[in-house]
This record gives C-alpha cells, sequence and structure tokens, in this order.
C-alpha cells in the first residue's frame, strides 16, 4: 500500500488523523452492513486533505475480500484510468469492479445487481440530474447508488462543484440521502501542499474576490509570480527535469486564434490537455509537458509543481484592490447549461469559476508559479509579490 501511496498520492505513508477516521469509517460500515436500510458514509473535506487516501485504504480492504460485494466508482475519466492501474497493483482486487457511475447504475439495474458497498471518489461529480446523452436517465445517481448498495461511501468537496449537471450543496446531498442513516468524517488537514495555512487561505481569498495581498513566506512551499507565461513555462520545464511531475494548467476564456483553440499569451502557446484513450493518466504522460491542464485531466491528481495560469475571465478592480470574475468571458459552456429544477444566479456562476481556480492552484505539492492574462491583474500581483 505504501508503493501506492508514494507513487500515486506523493506519501509515505498514512498520518495519524487519517488512521483514526478509518478506525471510524470501519465501526461504522461493519455496523451498517447489519442494518436494515442503506446507509451512507461522507468524506468530506478541502481539496488536498487526503480524502482519496482515506477511501484508498477502505478499497484494498474491502474490496480484496471475498466475503463482499463491491464497487468503486468515479465520473472523472482520468480518475478512473489511475483507478485501473492502482487495482492492478493491489493482490485480488478486481479492475472490473472499477466503473463509471453511469455503467455501474445502468448494468447492476438490468441485471438486478445488488452490493455490499460501493465507494464513490469525487462523488460531487455524479449527476444530480437526468443526463440522456451520456445514457443516464434516472434523476440522481446518489439516489441510484443507494437503491444498489447497504452502504455507499462517497467522498465530497462541495468547493469542487463546477457545473450545472453535477450540481452539489449540503441542502441536495442531505435531502438525497432523506431518511437513511448517514454519518459524516470530517477531514480538515492539509496533505497535499507543504504550504502553511495562510499560504492556503491566500488562495482561498485571491479566488473568492478578496483584497489582494502579499503571499506569506512561512513554509518551505515555493511561490513565484511570472510576468510572461512563456518565462512561467520555463521554470515549470526546469522542474519537471528536477523532480517530475510539473505542470502548467490554465482556467478557461482563452480566444481563438486563426483557428487554434490554444493558450496563448506573450510567447506562449500551447494546446489544451487532450483526452487520450491509452491507460496512463494525463498528468503522468511524458508529453502532456507540451500541453495545459484543466480540471478534466487534474482533478483529484497530485503533481509536484504547478503553473497557474489565470485566464481572460479574471480582471482587477483598483477601487477594491480585488481579482474579478468575469462569466462573460468563460469560454468553456458546460458551467453554464439549464435545468429545469433548479435556477442559477450570476454570482453562482461565479462560484463554479471560483472553484476552478481554486482547485488547480491546489495541484502542486511543493509550489505554484502564477501568471494571469489580465494586464492590470498580473501587474497588482508582481506588484505586491516585489514588496
Amino acid at each position: 500500500m505504501n508503493k501506492i501511496l508514494q507513487e500515486q498520492f506523493f506519501v509515505d505513508d498514512l498520518s495519524d488523523d487519517q488512521k483514526a477516521v478509518i478506525t471510524d469509517m470501519n465501526h461504522y460500515i461493519k455496523d451498517s452492513l447489519n442494518g436494515q436500510e442503506s446507509a451512507v458514509a461522507i468524506i468530506q473535506g478541502a481539496a488536498g486533505t487526503g480524502k482519496s487516501v482515506v477511501l484508498m485504504q477502505l478499497v484494498r480492504q474491502y474490496m480484496t475480500d471475498k466475503r463482499y460485494r463491491t464497487s468503486l466508482v468515479v465520473n472523472h475519466p482520468e480518475l478512473y484510468k489511475a483507478y485501473q492501474d492502482l487495482a492492478e497493483s493491489i493482490p485480488n482486487m478486481k479492475a472490473s469492479a472499477i466503473r463509471r457511475p453511469t455503467s455501474l447504475i445502468n448494468y447492476a439495474q438490468k441485471n438486478h445487481k445488488q452490493y455490499d458497498i460501493i465507494f464513490v471518489d469525487e462523488a460531487h461529480l455524479l449527476y444530480s440530474k437526468s443526463e440522456p446523452y451520456a445514457h443516464y436517465r434516472g434523476q440522481n445517481q446518489l439516489t441510484d447508488l443507494m437503491n444498489l448498495a447497504k452502504v455507499v461511501v462517497v467522498v465530497y468537496d462541495f468547493d469542487q462543484v463546477f457545473q450545472s449537471k453535477m450540481y452539489w450543496d449540503q441542502d441536495l446531498l442531505y435531502q438525497t440521502i432523506g431518511h437513511h442513516p448517514h454519518k459524516r468524517f470530517d477531514m480538515n488537514f492539509q496533505y497535499r501542499m507543504v504550504a502553511s495555512d495562510e499560504q492556503v487561505a491566500w488562495m482561498d481569498d485571491l479566488a473568492a474576490e478578496k483584497p489582494l495581498r502579499s503571499f506569506p513566506e512561512n513554509s518551505d512551499f515555493e511561490f513565484k509570480m511570472f510576468d510572461t507565461a512563456g518565462e512561467l513555462f520555463e521554470n515549470i520545464k526546469k522542474r519537471n527535469k528536477e523532480v517530475g511531475m510539473s505542470r502548467v494548467v490554465a482556467t478557461s476564456g482563452f480566444p481563438r486564434i486563426d483557428g487554434r483553440h490554444n493558450v496563448e499569451m506573450d510567447s506562449f502557446s500551447l494546446p489544451w490537455d487532450e483526452w487520450d484513450p491509452q491507460r496512463t493518466h494525463w498528468a503522468k504522460r511524458e508529453g502532456s509537458i507540451t500541453q495545459v491542464g484543466t480540471i478534466y485531466t487534474l482533478q483529484g491528481f497530485d503533481l509536484n509543481y504547478v503553473g497557474m495560469i489565470i485566464g481572460p475571465s479574471f480582471g482587477y478592480d483598483p477601487q477594491t484592490d480585488t481579482m474579478t470574475i468575469i462569466p462573460e468571458k468563460y469560454s468553456h459552456k458546460e458551467i453554464f447549461k439549464k435545468r429545469k429544477d433548479m435556477q442559477f444566479s450570476r454570482d453562482e456562476y461565479k462560484i463554479f469559476i471560483a472553484n476552478v481556480l481554486n482547485v488547480l492552484m491546489k495541484r502542486g505539492k511543493y509550489g505554484l508559479y502564477l501568471t494571469a492574462y489580465d494586464d492590470a491583474l498580473r501587474a497588482r500581483l508582481l506588484e505586491l509579490e516585489n514588496h
């Protein structure tokens, strides 16, 4: 397991806090397996708190035990590949028991299958509405999974919600669980980044449109602002040569130029990440150093260093000295799709876009290199760093 933790999650061992959560969850799962109704165990915490590490330990424990009928589902195509790889390196674990949620729901309903435990990573990516084009005709995937298992173990982070079709908040989660027994296991320790609490708070405040301030220098976490994306990329390539797993990422909003939909800024021009059917996930592919990552390839993954280009949908307001979010400049239209059962305001769309930025900024364990497309925003961030 430690080799897997090292390779997939960049950690050497479970922390005492994580071990305590696992002990509590084991008690809850074992009790719930004997209950009358299906139960839900909720692992909740922010990006980088080690939720997937805890989940993986439980997965290994139950999914290699022949006494239990189990499945692991994840709705993220790159994470799905990574878990398939992990399954192959865990003795007695079947890669075929890892599925996308729609695939598992459709298969189980058609074949009248029932499970003891279904594990769901990144459960905030479950559909909370019907998606016929994606072959999902139910109304809520969590409801369907609860109907298929005695216990559903779900990992939620409401700050990682980016799209209306996968909209979740605390109220909707508890409304969906309804009268079913449930228990929440909170994880509030930052494990991915070697950053201090104050440095993590700086990232949160930036995305939340709070007044800008200098990045705190009180840990080994390396923060650097760059005037050009070209220079940022050169530094990320250097880091990638030294320690590996260092990539450039960006938020949406870059205009198409001469038919190319690249991320283009100063001397920098690279294509967006490409979905690829090959088994190696995007972050681990050597060729991805010459592409720009997004949440679609990086949500749920760890890097050593991340080079973040804040895209054109973020500006600067000198009156409030804050970064501003401009939904009209956000070109990824999936975010804005309408739903019949709920309406979203401009401010709610701004939160979706802020969540994308926040998640991407926190991918790097050892450092964040930052630049911004907007001239005024970039100049202000540079000014603060040079103070």
